[in-house]
């Protein structure tokens, strides 16, 4: 039955949300980390259903690293895809797409060339962060194996099923200003059905909490009033902050201004692929909520979007896309703010000291 409110068709209830990208049916989620001692980064991949998802992109930041976006423009030939690879490495982890494409070809998921169904094309959009060196090892980058190792991790996983946030895959070697970034993920279902969702890795050169209050950016204007911390607590934090500046400073390791935050925007209706290029861009909103600055010359931030086509939008319903558009810019906003209370302080030789958020105030 169509809301007449949203001009959408459900097909089916939903079941209860986890808050993670995996509440679109059919969307899954697979992170891996590069092995061995030194080594901080990692690949996090997310996997369509079967037969893909309507894709788009919108990079804004001045120093992108990615791969296969400009296939996503709605004036090109592709017209979904399989997967959407965000990694760590900069340029050089990219490579671990073709991971990504060597497992969906021997399953036959790609863009069909002729009649035989074993020749296919995937096509892996990527994405790239940079985290290099900050494990004390400059050459440990994800590679073909790291890709495969985090798409297997996604076919693997229950559908519907949790999300590991912080640390891990993309968000392994992540940093957000001088804190510990990482993966977060959030989502929403809408009064007509609709589901949006959005995973994030946030590894941002500028900052995600309010240096006057220790707030984080991400949590202005959301339906609850944040919680401020003490100005003790927030006194303390600045100091932690301070000393371990100066002591990565000392050591040689201080952050390069080399950072990027990338996201994945998925949602069930039914979008085309104009549709979802506008989603990939008001998501940047969100990311401007939560990071302040952004899209900075040395930034590669990246939004990509999944469309499953699962709920119908009726074409002559501005009004059920606005919902959706200005949806993906409040879960990409809520989870960063996710990301960065799941993250953990870092120590090491390449990686410095970056203390966490929920361990500078306690929450």
């Amino acid at each position: 039955m169509t809301d007449p409110r949203h001009g959408m068709t459900p097909e089916a209830p939903n079941p209860p949300l986890l808050d993670a990208v995996t509440d679109v049916a059919g969307i899954r989620v697979g992170h891996a980390r590069v092995p061995g001692e030194g080594a901080l980064s990692g690949t996090t991949v997310i996997l369509a259903p079967e037969g893909g998802a309507v894709a788009a992109v919108d990079v804004r930041g001045g120093g992108p690293g990615t791969r296969e976006t400009d296939a996503l423009d709605p004036r090109n030939l592709v017209q979904r895809v399989d997967a959407v690879v965000l990694t760590g490495g900069s340029a050089f982890g990219l490579d671990a797409a073709s991971g990504v494409m060597a497992w969906l070809e021997e399953r036959g998921r790609g863009v069909r060339v002729g009649a035989d169904p074993a020749r296919v094309v995937p096509v892996v959009p990527a994405a790239a962060l940079f985290d290099l060196g900050r494990g004390g090892d400059w050459r440990a980058r994800p590679d073909a194996s790291t890709g495969r190792a985090a798409v297997e991790a996604a076919a693997a996983s229950e559908p519907g099923g949790p999300v590991a946030e912080g640390g891990v895959g993309a968000g392994t070697g992540a940093v957000a200003g001088q804190l510990k970034g990482g993966i977060g993920t959030a989502s929403v279902r809408l009064a007509s059905g609709v589901t949006v969702a959005a995973l994030v890795a946030v590894n941002a050169a500028g900052s995600v909490f309010d240096p006057r209050t220790g707030v984080l950016f991400g949590e202005y204007g959301a339906e609850a009033p944040p919680a401020h911390p003490s100005a003790q607590t927030h006194a303390a934090a600045l100091r932690r902050l301070a000393r371990a500046q100066k002591a990565r400073e000392a050591a040689g390791g201080g952050v390069p201004p080399f950072n990027t935050t990338l996201a994945v925007v998925a949602t069930d209706a039914d979008l085309v692929r104009a549709q979802a290029q506008k989603l990939a861009g008001t998501a940047h909103d969100g990311l401007a909520r939560a990071v302040r600055p952004v899209h900075l010359l040395t930034d590669g931030d990246t939004v990509f979007a999944l469309a499953t086509g699962r709920v119908r939008v009726q074409p002559d319903s501005p009004a059920a896309v606005n919902e959706i558009l200005a949806s993906g810019a409040d879960v990409v906003a809520r989870a960063i703010v996710k990301a960065v209370r799941a993250a953990r302080t870092t120590e090491g030789p390449g990686g410095g000291d970056f203390p966490s958020y929920t361990d500078l105030y306690g929450t």
